[in-house]
């Protein structure tokens, strides 16, 4: 018990490290990240990156599965699981007259687990949940008495939310698994406008939007294995995410300058601003002969009732529903070996595939958000060594288009290189001498 107590102090300080690290990082240059929480993050590990993602039904003693905390009972009983993984991608923005290039590096995750008991696997970890980045310029002219006056305003928006969790999950008979990941999620939300004219008898202005997150995240999940024939099973998992109000509020800051005349500004705030959407997942993935497995996701999210603060026509800072709509993600995924166990280094490479479609969850000016069409591509390359036995480099490839409903928006195309490491360590394996 000591030594469980020392190893899981050992993990918490690590996962802590890597928080504060990771929390300074911003995956994100997207003009979309201006609305909700920004863009929210896939969840997505090493193992499933090159499968677009697929999780439900993913159980496998040599993985850690955070989307479905019952996977963790199926933790191997004589080694420690650690899991870490960064993301480097290219993103193309097309507009109706300019295009740019941006290149970003992020930290996906940082996670690890164990065995307590016989059927009771834990996990501690850190995930993003949600990203804030972009600088945008636009410049116009407007009409005054005097004539006509250039406008320069300047987007700018940083921040996003980040989740340390631990999860339990058990195995109360044969077949059947339960689990939670109770989180604890935080982070800030920045978004400015300041506007300037070339005439001092205009008055500059800036805007500030802003928001500090605390709250919450309980995650539950379950997976029932069931035996086809001797070399097929199927394995089915759901998960539901609590939805709960966060008692946070917003501000909203107003500065006029004028040349010679001083500045005047306001401040308004939100009390109990912000909300979690209750979430549904139901998988389904077909085991054959421990080679090949194939399998489905879908997902929900019911952002539609969610509150959040807005600016409204009388300077009142209120708090409303109507900003978000429900979030539909269905995913297409599947991993080949040829022999997992096999002693030649070619029979252990795993190979992947996925395919993926996500709609919006939150709107732009009052109309539907861009919808996101992924596809991936991914191998799983065996490091084997004196300590560790099943250590895995994970290297996929992902391009995902981000298209929006009207021309005249921002097209988005993403290519992105993932890589991660599963390190499994024999920390709970005991030397015999005979």
């Amino acid at each position: 018990m000591n030594r469980i107590i020392l190893k899981l102090t050992f993990l918490i300080s690590l996962v802590g490290v890597v928080a504060t690290a990771s929390a300074q990082t911003n995956g994100s240059n997207s003009p979309y990240s201006r609305y909700g929480y920004g863009l929210l993050a896939d969840g997505a590990q090493g193992f499933n990156k090159g499968m677009a993602g697929l999780s439900l039904g993913m159980r496998n003693a040599q993985q850690l599965n955070y989307k479905n905390p019952a996977s963790y009972s199926a933790i191997d009983s004589l080694t420690l699981l650690f899991d870490v993984g960064a993301t480097m991608q290219i993103a193309h923005f097309e507009g109706e007259n300019s295009s740019m290039n941006v290149n970003n590096t992020a930290i996906d995750h940082v996670m690890a687990g164990f065995r307590l008991a016989p059927n009771l696997g834990m996990s501690v970890g850190l995930v993003p949940f949600s990203t804030i980045g972009y600088h945008l310029t636009d410049n116009s002219t407007i009409t005054q008495a005097t004539g006509e006056v250039q406008q320069t305003e300047i987007y700018k928006g940083d921040g996003g939310l980040h989740e340390v969790f631990v999860g339990l999950g058990y195995a109360p008979v044969k077949n059947l698994s339960i689990g939670a990941n109770l989180g604890y999620l935080w982070g800030t939300m920045e978004h400015s406008v300041s506007a300037t004219f070339n005439s001092t008898s205009v008055s500059s202005r800036q805007r500030k939007y802003s928001a500090d997150i605390r709250s919450y995240k309980l995650d539950f999940g379950v997976q029932y294995e069931q035996s086809i024939n001797r070399y097929n099973t199927l394995v089915l998992g759901a998960t539901y995410g609590l939805g709960h109000d966060i008692n946070r509020r917003a501000e909203y800051y107003d500065l006029r300058v004028t040349s010679g005349q001083g500045s005047v500004g306001d401040t308004l705030v939100a009390r109990n601003a912000f909300a979690m959407p209750h979430s549904f997942g139901f998988g389904a993935v077909w085991n054959h002969r421990n080679r090949l497995r194939v399998g489905v996701d879908y997902s929900l999210q019911l952002w539609e009732d969610c509150k959040s603060p807005q600016l409204e026509a009388n300077n009142h800072y209120a708090v409303r529903t109507g900003s978000y709509q429900n979030r539909h993600q269905i995913t297409l995924g599947g991993e080949y070996v040829r022999d997992a166990n096999g002693l030649k280094f070619g029979h252990r490479v795993r190979y992947r595939f996925g395919l993926s479609y996500a709609s919006p969850y939150a709107k732009i000016d009052g109309v539907d958000g861009p919808k996101s069409y992924m596809a991936s591509l991914g191998v799983g390359l065996p490091i084997s060594n004196f300590w560790s036995k099943s250590t895995v480099l994970n290297i996929s490839a992902q391009y995902e288009r981000v298209e929006p409903k009207f021309a005249t928006m921002i097209t988005e195309n993403y290519f992105r290189l993932c890589l991660g490491l599963t390190f499994n360590d024999g920390w709970f394996a005991k030397w015999k001498v005979q």
